[in-house]
Formats: C-alpha cells, structure tokens, sequence
C-alpha cells in the first residue's frame, strides 16, 4: 500500500478543513512547496493535492504551486477540486501531474468522466466523497442521488482505474480510519481504492494495509504529530 501525504490548497497556502467545513480552516503552512519537499525527505514518493477553492468555484486559483510542486519534486502527484472542464483536466495533464481526481463533475456528468477516461486513461481518478452512504457533491456541501457502491461501480464501467473514497464523516475528526467501507469497496470493485478521511494513527495504516487497497491519504495526523509520515511509509509496505 502507497501512503499519499496530503496537502489541501487554499490562497496559496497549505490548509485542513474539519469535516469539509470551510468555516473550520486551519492554515498549517504559508508554503506548500515545503511541505512537500518535507514528505520527500521522509521518504514519500506521492502526494495528493486539493484546490479547495477550485472544489468551490471550479477554477483553478491554485495551478501555479501546483505546477511548482510537480515540477521541484520527483513525487508523484496527484490533483482534485473543482475539476469540471477538458480544458482543466488538459492544463493539468499538460503541467505534467500524474492523476486528474475528478470529483462533483463526474457525479453530475458521468459522460465527462467517460470522456476524460478515454483521453487520458490512468491518469484519471474519480473521488466519491461519502455522507450517509451517499454520495456528496459541490465541496461535500449537497447529498447526490447516488448511493456509494452504485455510482462507484458505474465509474468502473466507464474505464475509471482509480477511485479516491473519503467518508466525510470521519475527515479531519482524527476518529479513526472507516475501514469497513474499503473493505466492502475493494471486495465489490475491482479498481485502484484510495482511502481517505480519518486515518489518524499507526493502527488505521495497519488495518488498512492489511485490505490490500493501492493506497492511503494521511493529511492532518501527519501536521498534528499524530502520525509520524516515514513509520506509516514502512508500515504500509
């Protein structure tokens, strides 16, 4: 399993939200190119990038440091928020980032997903973002129609390789890893499954390693302290 340290964008800065509230934002770091830098010194080889303002308003304020990231580091990167457009997916792809997450557009636009999927292949990723069972759109601020197994297994139909699950519930809480959730994914799909929210100790790197999923993102036990970035790395090994 593949630890993907995250650091969430906001104004340029490295930030965290609490359970995707925008109103409970903590700035960690006026640079995120540091703290990037940070993860390869303890031995990351990904990361995992999120434009919350673009996850807002679907722009992308945030490309430069983006772009800066990728190009000053040999991680592997991969970018979400607010990704609705080829034109974005292709300025991405272009500036050299690994993996496009498409978020709320494919919920709303499966046809893009298709599309984006058949231009790019695996450098396309879909994020569910899960509340309740279903999934959540628009920054995880609206409930979708679709439940979390059906709108995954549809991704897969269209030639979606990987699939970013985050349940909202337990984001940013430090409460813990819903390992059941992957669980049931990885036994129902048979896709790449990335676990994020919630993994806020050594014991969730473990039980989640233990699933056989591709990976997990750690984003606010690493920049508490609660997770020391270099043990989860030989951990998920």
């Amino acid at each position: 399993m593949l630890i993907y340290p995250a650091i969430d964008l906001f104004e340029g800065k490295a930030v965290r939200l609490f359970k995707g509230d925008y109103a409970k934002m903590t700035v960690y770091n006026d640079d995120p190119l540091e703290v990037a830098r940070d993860f390869e010194k303890q031995g990351a080889t990904c990361i995992h990038l999120v434009d919350l303002e673009g996850a807002k308003n679907g722009k992308i304020p945030n490309f430069d440091i983006v772009k800066r990231i990728k190009a000053e580091t040999s991680l592997l990167c991969e970018i979400g928020g607010g990704i609705r457009s080829m034109e974005v997916v292709d300025a991405y792809i272009e500036a050299g980032l690994d993996r496009v997450i498409l978020g709320t557009a494919a919920v709303q636009n499966p046809e893009f997903a298709r599309e984006a999927a058949e231009k790019y292949g695996d450098k396309i990723a879909v994020g569910v973002d899960i509340k309740d069972g279903y999934v959540a759109v628009k920054g995880w601020t609206e409930k979708s129609a679709y439940t979390a197994i059906e709108f995954c297994k549809m991704m897969e139909s269209i030639g979606i390789k990987t699939l970013i699950s985050t349940d909202i519930s337990k984001d940013g809480a430090m409460q813990g890893s819903n390992v059941s959730l992957y669980d049931e994914l990885s036994q129902e799909l048979h896709m790449n499954i990335i676990a994020s929210g919630g993994v806020s100790s050594m014991e969730d790197i473990y039980k989640l390693a233990k699933l056989d999923i591709h990976g997990a993102i750690i984003g606010k036990a690493y920049y508490t302290g609660a997770i020391s970035l270099k043990e989860a790395i030989e951990a998920a090994k």
